[in-house]
C-alpha cells in the first residue's frame, strides 16, 4: 500500500512540472490560417442568413395560400348551407302538397265508398223485394232482340223462338197481372207464323249450282251459211279431150255462185271470237255471284237484274236447242220469278207493353234508395291538386 501511494505521488509531481513548462510562441503561418477561418465563418454566416430569409419568404407564401384556400372553403360551405336551406324549404312545401293530396284522396275514397254503399242498397232492395223482376227484364230483352232479328235480318224463325222464350220467362213469374203481356206475345207469334218464309239458303245453293254448270254449256254454231250445194258438181277432168265438158262445168259453177240468196227466219246470232269464250263465261259467273250476294241482303231488284243479264247472254251466245242449255235457262227463269223479300209485321205489340212494365216496376224500383237518401247532402267535389315539381339536385 505504501509503495503504491509513493508511485502516485511521483506521477502527480511529474504532471505538475510538465504543466509549468513555458509554451513556445505561434509562428506567422498560424496567424494567416486564423484570418482564413474568419472569412469562411463570415461566408457561412451570410449563407445562413440568406437561407433564413428564403425560408421565411417561402413560409409566408404558403401561409397566404392556405389563407386563400380557407376562404374559398368557407365560401363553399356557406353556399352549401344556403342550398340545403332552400332544398329544405322546397321539401317542406312538397310534403305539404302531398299531405293535401292525401286528404283529397281520402275524401274521394269516402265518397266512392258511399256510392258503393248506395249501389249495394239498391241491389239489396231489388233482390229482397222482387227477385222475379229479373225475369221481366229478361223477357223485355228477348222481345227487343226478336224485333232486331225480324226487321234487320228478316229471320222469322229466330224471332219466333225468341218470343217463345220471352213468354216462358213471363210464365215463370206466375204473375196474373202479366196476362196482357203474354197475350200480346202470343199474338206476335201467331202473326209471324202466318208469314210466308223464303228459303234463302236454297236459293243461294241453286244460284251457285248454275255457276258451276256454265262450263257445260255449248256455244251456238255460227258457221252455217246455208250455201247452196250443187249435187251435180264434180271435179274437172284432166283430159284435154273433155275440155268442152270442163268449160261447161266451170261456167255453171260460176253462174251458181255469182248470186247467192240466204234466208234468215230468226234473229242472227252474234259472232263470238274463240278467245272471248272465257270472258263470256266469267261474266255470266260474276252476274250469278252478284245474284247470290243479293239474296241475304234482300236486294230484289239487283237479284232480278243479274238473272236477267244471265238469261240474255245465254240465249244470245249459246245453243238454245241443247238440252243442257234449256235446263239452265229454265232454272234461271224459275229463280228470277221467285221473290226474295218477305212482308213481315212492322211492329210487335208486346214491345210497348213490356217497355211500360219495365218503367213501372224495374226502373222505379231502382230509384227507391236514391229517393230515400235524397235528404243527405251530396259530397263536395274534391279540387284537383297539381302534381309537385321535382326537387332540384344539390351540388
Amino acid at each position: 500500500m505504501t509503495e503504491q501511494q509513493n508511485q502516485s505521488a511521483v506521477v502527480e509531481e511529474t504532471r505538475e512540472a510538465v504543466e509549468k513548462t513555458p509554451q513556445p510562441e505561434k509562428t506567422g503561418k498560424e496567424k494567416g490560417g486564423n484570418k482564413t477561418s474568419l472569412v469562411l465563418s463570415a461566408v457561412a454566416i451570410a449563407i445562413a442568413l440568406a437561407a433564413g430569409v428564403g425560408l421565411y419568404s417561402m413560409h409566408k407564401q404558403q401561409l397566404s395560400r392556405q389563407n386563400a384556400a380557407s376562404s374559398a372553403l368557407a365560401a363553399q360551405i356557406a353556399a352549401l348551407q344556403k342550398s340545403q336551406e332552400g332544398q329544405k324549404t322546397e321539401l317542406e312545401g312538397i310534403i305539404r302538397q302531398q299531405a293535401d293530396q292525401l286528404t283529397a284522396a281520402k275524401s274521394q275514397q269516402d265518397a266512392l265508398a258511399k256510392q258503393l254503399e248506395e249501389v249495394q242498397q239498391k241491389v239489396a232492395v231489388i233482390s229482397g223485394s222482387d227477385a222475379k223482376t229479373w225475369l221481366l227484364a229478361q223477357a223485355d230483352f228477348l222481345v227487343k232482340v226478336a224485333g232486331r232479328k225480324l226487321w234487320s235480318d228478316q229471320d222469322v224463325t229466330t224471332a219466333a223462338a225468341l218470343l217463345k222464350s220471352a213468354d216462358a220467362s213471363l210464365a215463370d213469374m206466375n204473375d196474373p197481372s202479366l196476362i196482357g203481356a203474354r197475350r200480346a206475345i202470343t199474338d206476335d207469334i201467331a202473326s209471324l207464323s202466318a208469314v210466308s218464309q223464303v228459303d234463302y239458303d236454297g236459293i243461294i245453293l241453286k244460284v251457285n249450282q248454275l255457276a258451276n254448270q256454265i262450263d257445260n254449256l255449248r256455244l251456238a254454231d255460227n258457221n252455217d251459211d246455208d250455201s247452196p250445194m250443187d249435187s251435180d258438181s264434180e271435179e274437172l277432168s284432166s283430159s284435154i279431150g273433155e275440155w268442152r265438158i270442163n268449160l261447161q262445168k266451170s261456167w255453171q259453177s260460176f253462174m251458181d255462185s255469182f248470186i247467192t240468196i240466204r234466208r234468215r227466219d230468226e234473229t242472227a246470232v252474234p259472232l263470238l271470237a274463240p278467245n272471248q269464250d272465257v270472258y263470256l263465261r266469267e261474266n255470266i259467273r260474276s252476274r250469278l255471284l252478284v245474284a247470290a250476294q243479293a239474296v241475304p241482303r234482300h236486294q230484289e231488284e239487283t237479284y232480278k237484274q243479274a238473272l236477267e243479264n244471265v238469261s240474255t247472254w245465254v240465249r244470245a251466245y249459246y245453243d238454245t236447242d241443247d238440252a243442257t242449255t234449256k235446263a239452265f235457262l229454265e232454272e234461271v227463269d224459275k229463280l228470277s220469278q221467285q221473290s226474295i223479300t218477305m212482308s213481315v209485321p212492322e211492329n210487335l205489340q208486346s214491345q210497348a207493353i213490356l217497355e211500360k212494365l219495365m218503367q213501372t216496376r224495374v226502373r222505379n224500383l231502382m230509384a227507391q234508395p236514391a229517393v230515400a237518401q235524397s235528404g243527405a247532402p251530396a259530397p263536395a267535389p274534391t279540387p284537383a291538386v297539381p302534381a309537385p315539381a321535382p326537387a332540384p339536385q344539390g351540388e
